[in-house]
């Protein structure tokens, strides 16, 4: 096995900003907590002379890497960056098909050919503005999901008030068979837009769980109550005609009322991301306030099995991802939106971190157990945005092991093997982009996929990296088609080379 090392940090990071009373807005802030996502939390906030005193002071004493250097474990070998090109705007989520991947930003997606890992080439890029533009993929479709106010469908949208009736948000599909001149084919509009979707897919249709939130008596396409998901049916053959087919109730009783009920926990008013295991009629579902695991057998109506909330430490549910076994779930908090300096001592381990559950009992039976907490070991400067955000299994049998993007606290491998005592095995990160500023940035999504780790960097682009351990190596022998890391793959079924 090749050693693992980590650079231990003795100093206490974050103390200033607990000292000048940042700590204390963070904590009680209430429904600001519940802002989701980086791009909505705004992109650059100065730091006190303190904050900036002590980054810097970190930096010399060797604690934290220095701007932009990159660091890593002794297992983790980094292949290659590709800048940000005709797409500027933030990075976002990505998908994988044979040897391309799908990479989304703000402004559009971008299509990689990885047939050589080391050397990926930029096949398209397709310039369609519309936050977050989550992307996913199957057979010959593209999936994009637009969460933002526009004034029409179109890729020549501009940002409209959702005020006004005619503003649309939804999904976009595009024709993908030839990769080179991806084909805008249609689009859905759905309520509240669509913050991130998830597919479901059979061989003549594709159903969409499509999760957005945050509804508003002034915005009328996005009314409250809002406390369910859209379900749209697409035909592969006729994607023209896709439409909404349901909208589920998910919370009759509204969920989680966050504050002031519950200080600084996220009101439930929909879901944020929702993952399925169709090879176990599964899906966990990341919402708001609130964690669930629902049965999918019937892909159109979705029920809910079982929810679980946590008041102490959790502040917004953000998304989930199972073992292989489907016996465990890992739920992130995306404490602070995402665009908050959260990976410090002042924080603590257990906020802004991964909650990880077990599923115990049968059928409709089942039930969530809270086991334990994974938070990187790492602290970052007070200028860096950083808490648990994407990431995905490594198919290693016997083994729950993951991979997971923690924004400018970079990209993390870790074994929740024992829920109880989850531990980092592997690391990948950049040195804050500022050392006065909190500027946006860092890994957003962070994959494994066909035997390489690839991480879609808010501001610093594609980068891929080669995990070499003995622990994490027989996942170098699964091969899939296809990934989309919210259709989770039955990794052991027909896919060993």
């Amino acid at each position: 096995m090749i050693p693992y090392t980590i650079r231990t940090r003795h100093r206490r990071l974050g103390v200033a900003a607990a000292a000048t009373g940042l700590l204390v807005t963070l904590l009680a802030a209430g429904p600001a907590l519940a802002t989701p996502d980086p791009g909505d939390a705004g992109t650059r906030h100065d730091v006190s002379a303190a904050q900036a005193a002590e980054a810097e002071t970190a930096i010399r004493d060797g604690e934290i890497p220095a701007v932009d250097e990159v660091v890593h474990s002794s297992n983790i070998t980094h292949l290659t960056n590709i800048p940000k090109d005709a797409l500027t705007d933030y990075n976002t989520d990505l998908a994988f098909q044979g040897t391309y991947a799908f990479a989304g930003n703000y402004s559009g997606f971008r299509i990689f050919d990885i047939s050589h890992p080391e050397s990926p080439k930029t096949v398209a890029q397709v310039l369609c503005p519309g936050s977050q533009n989550d992307v996913s993929v199957s057979g010959d479709l593209l999936f994009l999901s637009t969460d933002s106010s526009r004034s029409d469908n179109s890729c020549n949208s501009t940002s409209q008030p959702a005020t006004e009736k005619s503003s649309w948000e939804g999904m976009k599909i595009f024709d993908i068979s030839d990769k080179r001149n991806p084909r805008y084919v249609a689009a859905v509009e759905t309520s509240c837009g669509s913050h991130t979707h998830t597919l479901v897919p059979e061989r003549d249709d594709v159903y969409i769980y499509v999760s957005s939130y945050s509804p508003s008596a002034a915005f009328p396409d996005c009314q409250p109550p809002h406390d369910g998901i859209s379900v749209i049916k697409v035909p592969r053959k006729a994607p023209a005609q896709a439409a909404v087919v349901d909208f589920p109730v998910l919370f009759p009783d509204g969920g989680n009322p966050g504050a002031p009920t519950n200080p600084g926990v996220a009101k439930t008013t929909g879901c944020h991301d929702i993952t399925v295991l169709p090879s176990e009629d599964l899906a966990a579902g990341a919402c708001m306030g609130d964690g669930i695991l629902f049965d999918i057998r019937n892909p159109a109506a979705p029920r809910v099995i079982d929810r679980v909330e946590d008041n102490v430490n959790f502040s917004f549910w953000h998304s989930a991802t199972f073992n292989q076994k489907a016996d465990k779930v890992v739920f992130t908090d995306e404490l602070g939106g995402g665009g908050a300096a959260t990976c410090n001592t002042a924080i603590g381990p257990d906020r802004g971190a991964d909650g990880i559950y077990d599923i115990v009992g049968k059928g409709d039976g089942r039930r969530l157990v809270f086991r334990g907490y994974y938070k990187i070991p790492r602290h970052q400067a007070d200028t860096e945005n950083c808490v648990a955000h994407n990431g995905s299994l490594i198919p290693v049998k016997g083994r729950d092991l993951m991979v997971q993007a923690w924004y400018q606290g970079g990209v993390s491998v870790w074994d929740f093997t024992d829920s109880t005592k989850p531990k980092e095995i592997g690391y990948f990160e950049r040195g804050p982009l500022s050392t006065d500023t909190l500027t946006l940035g860092g890994s957003w999504s962070a994959y494994y996929y066909n035997g390489y780790i690839y991480s879609n960097d808010i501001a610093k682009g594609f980068d891929v990296l080669k995990l070499d351990d003995r622990r994490t190596d027989p996942a170098k022998r699964i091969h899939l088609g296809e990934l989309n890391v919210q259709t989770q793959p039955d990794y052991f079924s027909g896919t060993r080379r």
